[in-house]
């Protein structure tokens, strides 16, 4: 059966998320968070909602996951993963973004104890507590540079809510 006659619980669709590298000087905001009862650390991510862009999920999990309100600034890469927490694939896009404003009153997504800025060594020295290998697998393609423009991101969505 091809992909036009399969019917739709059929079709495979890979989780999709949103993660943002913020970097200020040598320093990463990153997020301490309980997972399946472990404490995790990942980049403020999250999975795109129906009806969103890339751009704007990727925004709105940095607010609700840190408080604080980012502007992307570039695409950094498109990865796939199969998670060893679920054990479903994952297709995450991870953005640079550049801190504007922080609201330390701001509640925090359930599940997230705090947020907090570590280096790049801080980070690579967590290993197995990282929520996933993208974490650091980011951090280092914007260390090296990789930088694509946010104009390669379409979307046809009449519905923007974090331009």
């Amino acid at each position: 059966m091809n992909d036009i006659q399969a019917s739709p619980s059929a079709v495979w669709c890979p989780r999709v998320t949103v993660a943002c590298v913020v970097a200020d000087g040598d320093r990463y905001l990153m997020v301490e968070e309980e997972v399946a009862g472990r404490l995790a650390y990942n980049q403020p991510a999250g999975h795109l909602d129906d009806g969103e862009s890339l751009a704007s999920a990727a925004v709105r999990e940095t607010l609700e996951e840190t408080g604080w309100t980012v502007a992307l600034e570039h695409l950094i890469g498109v990865h796939q993963w199969r998670s060893t927490e679920h054990g479903d694939s994952v297709v995450r896009f991870s953005f640079a973004a550049r801190a504007l404003s922080h609201d330390p009153q701001r509640p925090l997504d359930k599940g997230i104890h705090r947020a907090l800025w570590l280096t790049r060594a801080e980070v690579a020295a967590l290993g197995d507590q990282l929520r996933s290998p993208l974490v650091l697998q980011s951090i280092d393609a914007w260390l090296a540079g990789q930088r694509v423009p946010l104009t390669v991101l379409g979307s046809l969505l009449s519905e923007d809510r974090y331009p």
